[in-house]
Order: C-alpha cells, then sequence, then structure tokens
C-alpha cells in the first residue's frame, strides 16, 4: 500500500542574492533619504554625509545580527521565529510577530494614500484620491496573491526606478562637488559645538533611513540557499544604501547651502531645481510613486509572511498558513490583510501612527538582537554559515534600545502612547486566543 495523500503546497523558492538584495534596498530607499536630508541638514549642517556614516555603524550592528539570524534559521516569520526559538516564550513572540506585522499594515495604508495623492496631483483628480488609494491595494494584492517571482519583478523595477532618481541627483549635482566644507556645522551660543557629538545626534535620526533591511528575513522560505543568499543580499543593500545615502547627502549640501536645506519642504527637488532647473517637476513625482508603490508592496509581502510563519507556528489559526496549489502564495493571509487594509486605506487618518510603529520596530529589533546573544550562548545550538562575534548582538540591542529612550523622552508623547496601546491590544488578543484554543488542545 502507498500513500496517495499529496504533500501540502510550499512556498516557491525563488529569490537569489541579487533579488534580495534590490528586495531589502528598495524597502530602505523608499522612506529614507528624501525626507531626511534636510531634516539632517538643520542638525548638523554640511556634516550630513558623517552623519549617515555613524548611523550606518549603528544600524548594520542589527543588520549583521538578522543576517546571522536568516542564516541559521531561514523560516517565514522572521522575528517571531528566532524570538520564541530563543526565549520560548509565546507571548513575547506573538506580541513581536503583530507589532512588525501591524507597522507593515500601516505603512502600506499610508503609503496608499501617499501614492494616491501624488498620483491624483499628477493627473488632476484631487477628489479621487479614496478610489485610487483603494485601486492601489486591490491591485497590490493582485500582484503580492499572483506569485513571489511576479511581485520581486516589480519591486526590481521599482527599487532600479528609486535608485536611478537618487543617481540622477548625483549626477546632476556633482559639479558642485569640493565648493564647501563638508564640516561645517550650525553654530551655537554656547560655543564651537564638537562635531562627534553632532554626529551621532544626527545619526539618531538618520538610523530611520535604513530600517527596511528587516523586510528580507520574512522571504527566507522563498529565497535559493537561503543561508547564503539572506547574508549577502541583506548586507550588500545596507552598503549600496549607505553609499548612495552618503552621495546624495554630500551633492545636496554642495548644490543647495544647508541653511535652504534645511527650510526646503522638498529638499530633494530644491536640489534638482537648482542642479538640473530645465527637468519637469513632474519626473521627480513620477519617481516618488514608484517609491511609495515599492515600499507598500515590501511590506505587504512582509505582513503576508509574517502571518503565514506565525500560523506554522501555531501563534495564529492555521488557515492562514495555507500555501495555493498553483501560484505557491500564503493567499488566505493574503485576502486577510487586503480587507483588513481596503478600510484602512479609505480612512486616511493612518499616516499619524508612523511614529508608534518607528517605536514597536526599534522595540523589536532590541528584542532580536537579544535573542541572537541567547542562541549564541546556548549550549548545542546550530551555527550557520554567516555568524557575528556575541559583541555585535549585544550592541545592537545596546544601541536599538538607546533609540528608543531617546525617542520616548524627545518625541511626541502621543507616538508613546499609541505603541503602548498597540501592544496592550496586542497582548490581549494573544489572551483571548489562548483561551479560547485552550478546550481545543485540552485532552
Amino acid at each position: 500500500m502507498t500513500n496517495d495523500i499529496p504533500a501540502a503546497p510550499t512556498l516557491r523558492r525563488t529569490i537569489g542574492p541579487i533579488q534580495l538584495m534590490l528586495y531589502a534596498l528598495g524597502s530602505m530607499l523608499g522612506s529614507g533619504v528624501y525626507g531626511l536630508i534636510g531634516q539632517s541638514a538643520a542638525l548638523v549642517g554640511n556634516a550630513v554625509w558623517l552623519a549617515f556614516l555613524v548611523a550606518l555603524v549603528a544600524a548594520l550592528l542589527t543588520a549583521l545580527s538578522y543576517a546571522s539570524l536568516g542564516s541559521r534559521y531561514p523560516h517565514a516569520g522572521g522575528a517571531a521565529y528566532v524570538v520564541q526559538h530563543a526565549f520560548r516564550a509565546p507571548a513575547l513572540s506573538f506580541i513581536v510577530g503583530l507589532g512588525v506585522a501591524c507597522s507593515s499594515l500601516l505603512s502600506v495604508a499610508t503609503q496608499s494614500r501617499v501614492f494616491a495623492a501624488n498620483l491624483a496631483e499628477l493627473v488632476g483628480a484631487p477628489s479621487q484620491v479614496p478610489l485610487i488609494a483603494f485601486g492601489f491595494i486591490l491591485v497590490l494584492a493582485g500582484v503580492v496573491l499572483r506569485g513571489i517571482r511576479e511581485a520581486m519583478w516589480v519591486n526590481v523595477l521599482c527599487t532600479l526606478v528609486e535608485a536611478g532618481g537618487l543617481l540622477l541627483v548625483v549626477g546632476f549635482g556633482a559639479r558642485s562637488w569640493g565648493g564647501v566644507d563638508y564640516l561645517e556645522v550650525p553654530s551655537t551660543t554656547t560655543g564651537e559645538p564638537s562635531l562627534a557629538l553632532l554626529a551621532i545626534q544626527g545619526a539618531v535620526l538618520t538610523f530611520f533611513a535604513y530600517i527596511g533591511f528587516e523586510d528580507s528575513i520574512n522571504v527566507a522560505e522563498e529565497c535559493r540557499d537561503p543561508q547564503r543568499t539572506i547574508p549577502v543580499g541583506l548586507v550588500a543593500a545596507m552598503l549600496l544604501s549607505a553609499a548612495l545615502y552618503v552621495a546624495v547627502a554630500i551633492t545636496a549640501v554642495s548644490v543647495v547651502p544647508w541653511r535652504d536645506l534645511a527650510q526646503a519642504p522638498g529638499p530633494i527637488t530644491a536640489v534638482m531645481a537648482r542642479a538640473a532647473p530645465w527637468l519637469p517637476t513632474s519626473v521627480y513625482s513620477s519617481i516618488t510613486l514608484f517609491a511609495v508603490a515599492n515600499t507598500a508592496l515590501v511590506n505587504y509581502v512582509t505582513a503576508s509572511r509574517l502571518l503565514y510563519g506565525m500560523a506554522r507556528q501555531e501563534l495564529l489559526p492555521s488557515g492562514l498558513g495555507r500555501v495555493h496549489a498553483i501560484r505557491r502564495t500564503p493567499h488566505v493571509a493574503i485576502c486577510a490583510l487586503f480587507f483588513v487594509l481596503a478600510p484602512l486605506s479609505l480612512w486616511g487618518g493612518v499616516a499619524h501612527l508612523a511614529a508608534a510603529t518607528v517605536l514597536m520596530l526599534l522595540s523589536v529589533f532590541a528584542v532580536v538582537n537579544s535573542a541572537l546573544v541567547v542562541l549564541k550562548l546556548r549550549p548545542g545550538e546550530r551555527e550557520g554559515k554567516f555568524e557575528v562575534p556575541l559583541a555585535v548582538p549585544a550592541a545592537g540591542a545596546f544601541v536599538c534600545a538607546a533609540l528608543v529612550i531617546i525617542r520616548v523622552g524627545t518625541g511626541d508623547w502621543r507616538a508613546t502612547a499609541l505603541a503602548g496601546a498597540m501592544v496592550a491590544g496586542i497582548s490581549i488578543l494573544f489572551v483571548v486566543a489562548r483561551r479560547s484554543s485552550a478546550p481545543a488542545r485540552a485532552p
């Protein structure tokens, strides 16, 4: 007798190192340098480039931890999986996993409104923003549902357009390089400021330009040779993004005085207005559409794989872990997300939650780094193809915890309150889910 029961379909492994690099790069470029150049110039003057380099060191600590964890445990579910494996605390894993998923959801909803507003302005239909936002979510869900190969090709296209836009800035503005003092910083009433101190303060701000690298670990089960693909793709994306950021920062302060840059509502647009005044503004409006769409796409994929992975860990209903037999995508999780995202995209009041989700992500980074410390110290724990010294995750946990404290101490109290409310809500959901499933697990 043979077993004729067909095996359950699994996710399709199609992602190589270059695709994963572009995946992580696109997630970082979508919400980083475009808005932070002006804010950083106000703080550190012409030394913006130095702030990006210092921030790279801080962000790279956590990125290296993620690369090592992806090499050790290439499973969908990302942070939730490794936290559960390290601490064996379902409540903490549930909070971490849904915290990241909520962050991704809110990002997609926010980006849908931004995309709709930009497209409506471009085509002259300002009254159609809600309809465009809903259509954007619908198309996005269709791409993600179609397959990881198709989603990755859309990501590649958008990432190349994003990077191309930044390279245009560097290309047109490079002739102005060398015309300013790149260590000039704002003067203060208390005397000459310390360049090192200002660079660190600027790094606290520019650190957020690198957020997005963590999304790569969630597609581990769709990578070819993930033990190699994840470390290579993730680290390469970090270094490439840093090179782009530094080049754009140097170009920006070379073309536009840092005082003017700090006051500009659109710093990159201001740079291009001086470096290439003949270039239509619609070019960068179009590039913005690609950048926003890419960020939303990556976050949709991330959220769906998180739900899928958590369902496989029995932290969420098992139905969310089902894979489509033909498309090989977690179709139930993707559709469930659509029914949450559709009303959020129509609401239009999610943008103010961005600061709260940043706090949650930093807290997750601290927990994930701590998880790697625990796993490296646990006897008999297997190693991956990419290992880092114990000091790396320890320092990464410290840096992320320090950033949380700084954000809480200096940011809007409402962001802290919202983050706390989200954690409380997720915790209550965990308790309710556990109680409802307890009778089913009873003998």
